[in-house]
């Protein structure tokens, strides 16, 4: 638990930025198994869309959730159901989880897919 005490006090450092600017935020969490992604609302209470690797229709498409590709298709869902609820513009929330990797994966998919960051 020690070793995520400093990822957490990174977090706090972005999201007390992003609540500053009044933005809709993407914030992304990665375990070992899965990618989960969530569009949360300037105030912070009301997730407005959500995707992740524990999904069904993800799952069918993928073996193993915590990996590049899987992180990359749950940014293409988080992106077109961010369309669907019609967002287009949020601030990404990377968690104080390096940019690099999965994270990384995640953010260009979506970015792809149409959602401006």
């Amino acid at each position: 638990m020690l070793h995520d005490n400093g990822r957490l006090r990174r977090a706090r450092r972005t999201r007390a930025k992003i609540s500053e600017l009044r933005a809709i935020r993407l914030t992304v969490h990665r375990t070992n198994l899965h990618v989960y992604a969530q569009i949360i609302d300037p105030s912070g209470s009301k997730v407005l869309a959500s995707a992740s690797s524990i999904e069904p229709e993800v799952r069918k498409e993928l073996g193993n959730g915590g990996n590049v590709k899987a992180a990359s298709l749950v940014g293409q869902r988080i992106a077109q159901k961010a369309k669907q609820a019609g967002i287009e513009t949020v601030a990404f929330d990377r968690s104080g989880f390096r940019y690099h990797g999965r994270i990384k994966a995640l953010a260009d998919a979506a970015r792809e897919s149409g959602l401006k960051f």
